[in-house]
């Protein structure tokens, strides 16, 4: 099968984007398909170059270079999406695979994330967004108009076929779009990678590099658009349990004064450290006590699931789909209100004082997150590109 896919970042550092990669390599490696992914970027995946008659073959990737154009996000978007359908025009495939709206064409759509939704949260709940200057609360406001008009076009198209990541965002799907029988396909972990052994082995090197001491209670959140994912929640539970020695690791990038003037005004600044997205994620869930992530508003929320994968006794919220795989209190914790910092505050005391409960929780963790595979996303993935492909067939 000839496949185009279509998604402006590939790379293992980042959710969707490892998500992305983890199905391509294994649509070209176990599938033998002939996969043309049109990106911006690419990294962490092994490509085909073309010959030089500019042939490829089966079980190949082929990276098409869609140009970049430098500037704020809402032209960048918009660049991305008119070049990289200049850059197919005229070739054809069996399926074009979208990981979101990344093309207007696409036959075949996962769904990581609904902007709809993430519109919302910024448009009800402005007190618990961070206070951008005028210039970036337009550009954002217009960033995310423009996206919520074009799932409504695209998704709203039952000739589109739909996946997505979680039973919550599918259920959206149907409810916004009117898009019924929306397979869910859950995300994977790799446990060769993220698994309790490589978090032990690790945890004494990467919390000296990082600067934690032995008797901090390390929290861990990891993913970019803090507000949404639950940080300031984080922090007022800190606040809350100020006379423990708790220790905030935040990894993303997002504007960070806001974010700042938060955790100062809460006297948590010094107990705060700051990593940008890139560096080696797996020291990071190494050198954590507990992964903590109340999302106000995720698809899926893939670090829970790689910290479940490590023994991490992971918190996130029902807002996350995530929690759909998470039986609360028992491999994990689940908040029902993700602004709720007092609950949070309690599970967080329970886990400090309780050793046997960390490891009880870590160790079911690590079962649960052993039943969700890469190679088992894919399958279910090629059986609705089959599908897709045949349909596509039948109507021509």
């Amino acid at each position: 099968m000839q496949i185009a896919v279509v998604s402006p970042f590939v790379d293992r550092r980042h959710g969707t984007e490892r998500a992305v990669a983890e199905l391509i390599e294994r649509l070209a490696g176990t599938y033998s398909c002939e996969v043309h992914l049109f990106a911006q970027q690419v990294a962490d995946l092994s490509l085909t170059p073309a010959d030089s008659s500019g042939q490829t073959s089966r079980g190949s990737v082929l990276w098409h270079r869609v140009p970049s154009i430098p500037g704020p996000q809402l032209l960048r978007f918009v660049s991305w999406f008119l070049l990289n359908r200049l850059q197919r025009f005229g070739k054809t495939f069996d399926v074009v695979l979208s990981p979101g709206i990344n093309c207007a064409d696409a036959d075949f759509i996962i769904v990581h994330a609904l902007f709809r939704r993430l519109a919302d949260i910024h448009r009800l709940s402005p007190a618990e967004i961070p206070n951008l200057v005028f210039p970036r609360r337009v550009h954002r406001r217009l960033y995310y108009g423009l996206l919520s008009a074009l799932e409504r076009r695209i998704y709203s198209d039952h000739r589109v076929a739909l996946a997505a990541v979680s039973r919550r965002t599918a259920s959206f799907l149907e409810e916004y779009f009117g898009h019924k029988n929306v397979q869910v396909v859950h995300n994977g972990v790799d446990t060769s990678i993220f698994s309790q052994e490589a978090r032990t082995a690790r945890r004494e090197r990467a919390r000296e590099r990082l600067q934690f001491q032995s008797g901090d209670f390390v929290l861990l959140l990891i993913g970019n658009d803090w507000a949404t994912k639950g940080l300031h929640t984080v922090l007022e539970a800190m606040a809350l349990l100020s006379k423990l020695p708790l220790r905030l690791l935040i990894v993303g990038n997002d504007l960070l004064a806001p974010h700042l003037r938060v955790a100062t005004r809460l006297g948590l600044s010094d107990r705060c450290r700051w990593e940008p997205s890139g560096q080696d994620v797996l020291d990071c869930y190494a050198s954590a006590d507990a992964y903590v992530s109340p999302s106000r508003e995720d698809s899926f929320s893939l670090p829970v699931l790689e910290a479940m994968a490590c023994g991490l006794p992971a918190i996130t919220s029902s807002a996350a789909g995530a929690a759909e795989l998470i039986s609360d209190a028992a491999d994990g914790f689940v908040l029902r209100d993700p602004t709720d910092a007092g609950a949070l505050a309690r599970i967080l005391e329970k886990l400090y004082a309780s050793s046997s409960l960390r490891q009880s929780i870590g160790a079911a963790a690590v079962a649960t997150a052993r039943k969700y595979t890469w190679d088992a996303n894919a399958a279910a993935v090629w059986q609705l590109l089959c599908a897709t492909r045949n349909r596509r067939e039948r109507e021509a």
